[in-house]
């Protein structure tokens, strides 16, 4: 059964794809930490993007926002994931992962 999270998650300290990070994408971490406590990433299932148009002054160029992953974590819970590219001004500028969602 799916449930709906969308809780901020905490990147483990090192151990990020490196390789990713060159291409200019975020670098999954090896594990999050969530509600205190710690799970590791045990495989990526799927990765995919999310773009959106930008209101306002920028002429609706397409900004890319967010990317999702789907992961099979240590618990064998499979966790969808995700990253923004830009923190919004009301939230945390450290708070850039999320747990969209959780089917256990």
């Amino acid at each position: 059964m799916t449930e709906f999270v969308g809780d901020p998650i905490k990147p483990d300290k090192g151990g990020f794809d490196v390789a990713a990070m060159s291409r200019g994408e975020p670098g999954l971490p090896s594990g999050f930490v969530w509600r205190g406590d710690g799970f590791q990433v045990k495989s990526r299932r799927k990765a995919w993007k999310f773009s959106e148009r930008e209101r306002g002054h920028a002429g609706g160029e397409l900004y890319l926002r967010r990317h999702y992953y789907e992961l099979t974590m240590s618990d064998d819970s499979v966790w969808t994931v995700y990253f923004i590219r830009q923190p919004t001004k009301s939230g945390s500028p450290k708070a850039r992962w999320f747990l969209y969602t959780i089917d256990r």
